[in-house]
């Protein structure tokens, strides 16, 4: 499949739905048509690009702190042995459970607004980062250390000219991964306690049956998710230029 077929098939999939949904009579607060997802998308433009707005900033915001705590622990744990074996079953403890039962608690500590949605964000996107990025960090080939020791080179020598080389696909990995997930925890977020927000539509618009109006704020989360998967990957390959 080529890139230019890719939105011809897409485009086959919508007329396919929009004449399935006709043809079978479906009700439009069961399985709206893309026509009156699209009508009712330009009728509340606004809101919803506001509400668009809400949610991005979330996720970016949690998914950059995030980063910003994992990397020193990352480093922490790869490279100290007791830390790994302390903090390591803490972590995957708390990565085991689901961010929805945390959702009430987070809420409940930090009340509503902006803060309690962003931590559950962080919460979401820790762990992938951090794994990815000690994954990396150990993927350092021994022949390659070796050498870097013969030569007598100093550890920030060797951390800043092989370790951390090597480390960034996994970082990059581990960040792909983790920007899909934001915008879930983002989303989970609005759905526990918030006033704004696409999370937020989603459950107003569905209580109230404006099933086509879910659908936009769903179809506008998917767009989000994939703008900026694909945004990392783009900075992946302006910066990680030694991978092929």
């Amino acid at each position: 499949m080529t890139r230019a077929t890719t939105p011809a098939i897409y485009l086959l999939l919508t007329i396919l739905w929009e004449a399935g949904v006709r043809f079978f009579h479906v009700p439009g607060w069961i399985l709206p048509a893309p026509t009156a997802i699209l009508a009712i998308a330009k009728e509340w433009a606004p809101e919803l690009l506001y509400n668009s707005y809400i949610t991005v900033r979330e996720t970016i915001v949690g998914f950059v702190l995030a980063l910003i705590l994992s990397l020193p622990l990352a480093v922490i744990i790869a490279f100290t042995s007791t830390a790994r074996r302390l903090l390591y079953p803490i972590l995957l403890g708390l990565q085991s459970v689901p961010k929805v039962a945390l959702a009430p608690l987070v809420i409940l500590w930090l009340g509503i607004g902006n803060w309690p949605k962003i931590v559950i964000v962080i919460l979401v996107c820790f762990f992938p980062i951090l794994v990815n990025v000690v994954a990396g960090f150990e993927a350092v080939p021994k022949a390659m250390l070796d050498l870097m020791y013969s030569l007598r080179a100093s550890r920030l020598a060797i951390f800043r000219r092989l370790r951390a080389p090597v480390a960034m696909p996994h970082l990059f990995t581990g960040c792909k991964i983790a920007i899909t997930f934001a915008v879930i925890g983002a989303v989970i977020g609005e759905f526990v306690a918030a006033q704004e927000g696409l999370g937020y539509m989603i459950l107003m618009s569905t209580a109230q049956s404006q099933t086509p109006l879910a659908f936009a704020a769903i179809i506008l989360l998917t767009f989000i998710s994939v703008v900026l998967y694909y945004a990392i990957e783009i900075l992946e390959r302006r910066l990680v230029t030694w991978r092929q």
